[in-house]
């Protein structure tokens, strides 16, 4: 961490952006879509917090930034962190996210001018994170692509050939080839960053704008086995596809929404933006009471397997996906105890007074709400629970929210435990 970063990561009194209260009453008198909160009590009697239900924010894609649309598995809508920034933050202060992903809390962070920090035991996360908190010009990517030769004689994995054309591989190798090499020898710039970023998620997807032929959605790749029978229950034949092409009209239309003040937004706060690899329960880089606020959303007891999702990403990046050792956790006393150990090191980062929105979208079987084991978790780490808020979209009944007779493998609604740092 630099002097510049240690500077801003300075102690300060207890957090007062919006009193308690006042987040409160505007929670309970909330109808900005025209719904009224509704108020439930915690199913858990010995934890007396209330529960809101309301639609308080909109997934709908448009409403989100261009630079946020980048897939990956079991990721939240920028609405959802933008709500608490925009009402528990200041200015210049640190939004930090523990499971960052693809990083759409530290994106909605920088842009709305607040220092972005975040740690991810998988090492693509970086990849896809720090190119969009320094986006190049599309001028400039386009240059970079015309000097890129993507049609040199190379030996390629014939096993990738279930997904690619023979030609459209050829590219894609020679570009993987060229960033190990500029990596490797520290010449990677942000333009080849950036590159890397796209063609990382333009890898395999279900449209002609990406490489492979038609396959699973891009935020997961499939086995060859299985994409050998994908082919041949559909009868297809991997087209040939224009890798620069695809990168050029993606870049399009990530930075299609990017303007003038959201590149000084993100000039002013990304160079103070701090990335990590590593295990979220140990994160001595941060400082002690520096966080105003965290959002994040933990990985789901043993719903997504993000390793083996991201083998091809990982083959990619020159990464080897069997060593990242993300948590792959099924018994839920054993989830519980490795949050409380997240928890107790949020505590630890965050300023007296800030805030934990802890986003748990999975319910088991119906019968499994993750919230009732967050809280308790959270009440050993020192961290107070003050409300669970749920974001109710798809069902028209309320009750189904907190019921869920058709909620097996997750839910299609938000559910965040909001806890609080208590003031000194």
């Amino acid at each position: 961490m630099t002097h510049n970063q240690l500077d801003l990561f300075s102690v300060g009194p207890c957090n007062l952006h919006c009193s308690e209260a006042e987040f409160v009453a505007e929670i309970e008198e909330f109808d900005e879509f025209g719904k009224a909160t509704q108020v439930f009590v915690f199913p858990d009697q010995a934890v007396n917090i209330p529960v809101y239900i309301n639609e308080f924010w909109t997934a709908k894609q448009r409403a989100a930034h261009s630079l946020q649309e980048i897939s990956y598995r079991a990721c939240f809508k920028p609405q959802l962190p933008r709500f608490f920034i925009e009402r528990l933050t200041r200015l210049g202060e640190v939004v930090y996210d523990p499971f960052m992903g693809r990083g759409t809390t530290l994106i909605e962070a920088a842009l709305w001018g607040r220092v972005p920090i975040g740690c991810d035991i998988n090492p693509l996360s970086e990849i896809l994170i720090r190119p969009r908190l320094n986006p190049p010009d599309i001028s400039e990517v386009k240059s970079r692509l015309t000097a890129i030769d993507f049609n040199q004689p190379v030996d390629i994995l014939d096993d990738l050939l279930v997904f690619y054309h023979p030609e459209t591989l050829r590219a894609i190798t020679n570009l993987r080839t060229y960033l190990l090499e500029r990596a490797g020898g520290g010449e990677l710039d942000r333009i080849d960053a950036w590159i890397r970023l796209v063609a990382t998620n333009r890898l395999t997807g279900h449209s002609k704008g990406f490489f492979s032929v038609y396959t699973m959605p891009p935020n997961q790749a499939v086995s060859v086995a299985s994409q050998q029978r994908i082919n041949e229950k559909r009868q297809q034949i991997p087209p040939w596809r224009n890798v620069p092409d695809i990168i050029l009209k993606k870049s399009r239309s990530l930075l299609g929404k990017l303007t003038l003040s959201d590149r000084q937004a993100l000039k002013e706060n990304a160079p103070h933006a701090l990335l990590l690899t590593g295990s979220a329960e140990n994160t001595p880089a941060i400082p002690d009471q520096t966080v105003s606020l965290v959002v994040t959303s933990p990985p789901f007891l043993d719903i997504v397997n993000y390793q083996t999702d991201n083998w091809l990403r990982c083959w990619f990046n020159g990464l080897d996906a069997s060593r990242v050792r993300i948590w792959q956790v099924k018994r839920p006393l054993e989830w519980q105890e490795r949050m409380q150990q997240v928890f107790a090191e949020l505590n630890r980062v965050l300023k007296p007074g800030g805030h934990v929105a802890f986003e748990v979208g999975e319910v088991r079987g119906g019968k499994l709400l993750l919230e009732t084991l967050v809280v308790p978790a959270a009440q050993a780490a020192g961290l107070k629970p003050l409300m669970v808020i749920i974001n109710n979209q798809v069902f028209t009944k309320t009750a189904n929210c907190w019921g869920v007779d058709n909620l097996k493998k997750g839910t299609n609604t938000n559910r965040i435990v909001l806890l609080k740092k208590n003031c000194l």
